[in-house]
């Protein structure tokens, strides 16, 4: 019986995650704590006790759903005794969340992690002014029309696909003009919605290629080493654990689509049963399910939570 972990991204957020974690393990309040040391700030601040629309900042909701996820992974592993190793044949992360499992198979340390997130978060607001971008997702329709819908839409602007998440539900990013026009250039194609997503920069897409070059000189400076299991990347939907190779899937996808359909299905491929959602809420849970109705993903984000699959994982 195969297991995977997966890590959620932006979206995921919510005031008082991990909170609980954090009184009840020491472990996961360490977590935190070197998170807000690598950052310089009191994010743990923000994340119990600020406003949703700071922790909404992406630059803070990165690293803050990163630390939440390892502070899973934490407690999982000091006071259950789980050795990832032996206990899941994959890791993989929605964007952001593939920093997430990187630092839990012990690619990079969480500090890294954090201040890569937190540069992460920066560059992609200073890429694109305010206003000049948007992001929609398209509901009815594959990833192959929504790629048709995109080049028509387009008109000399950028349109790309930023992410395929399920079956139905394809992502849009690019310049505000292009996105503006998809639900008009999509009605023949058979597009039901295109709801504008409130977000405030047109994530992976190539207007985000000064992130992209941001992201590169910093990944060039950071110790890698290789995951204790394969990292399932965004942008290939395949299992990698090459560090060289780790960072250049980085920099690729600031830029290019999360394929997280195709990474859940090439993991189910390889024999992966079961996945367990690991850090803040249920956005991949849900995913999952529409993907397909026969895989079986467990969140894992609360002290009871962590506490119920520990008897399961440890069998």
């Amino acid at each position: 019986m195969a297991r995977a972990f997966i890590f959620p991204g932006q979206g995921s957020q919510s005031v008082g995650m991990g909170k609980a974690l954090a009184e009840a393990f020491p472990v996961a309040r360490a977590v935190f704590t070197e998170v807000d040391d690598a950052l310089g700030q009191k994010l743990s601040a923000i994340m119990w006790d600020g406003s949703a629309e700071a922790l909404t900042l992406t630059e803070n909701a990165q690293p803050a759903l990163m630390a939440v996820s390892v502070a899973v992974m934490r407690v999982l592993e000091v006071e259950y005794g789980l050795k990832l190793a032996d206990t899941v044949e994959f890791v993989a992360g929605h964007s952001l969340g593939e920093y997430s499992a990187l630092a839990a198979a012990g690619t990079f340390s969480v500090g890294d992690a954090a201040r890569l997130l937190k540069l992460r978060g920066q560059a992609m607001q200073k890429a694109v002014p305010v206003g000049v971008g948007a992001m929609a997702a398209l509901l009815g329709v594959t990833v192959d029309v929504a790629r048709k819908i995109a080049v028509e839409a387009a008109q000399g602007d950028v349109c790309d696909v930023a992410n395929d998440n399920d079956p139905g539900q394809v992502v849009l990013s690019g310049h505000k003009a292009a996105i503006d026009r998809v639900a008009e250039v999509g009605k023949p194609h058979g597009l039901r919605r295109a709801m504008p997503l409130p977000v405030s920069a047109p994530f992976h897409c190539r207007l985000m290629q000064p992130a992209a070059d941001a992201m590169a000189e910093a990944l060039r400076k950071v110790t890698m080493h290789i995951p204790v299991v394969p990292v399932v990347c965004n942008v290939l939907a395949a299992p990698i654990s090459d560090p060289a190779e780790i960072r250049q899937r980085l920099v690729e996808q600031v830029t290019g689509t999360v394929r997280w359909r195709e990474c859940m299905l090439a993991m189910a491929a390889a024999g992966v049963t079961e996945f367990y959602e690991i850090g803040s809420g249920k956005v991949l849970s849900g995913l999952a399910g529409r993907i397909d109705k026969s895989f079986k993903c467990t969140t894992v984000g609360t002290p009871d939570d962590v506490k119920a699959v520990s008897a399961v994982l440890a069998g």
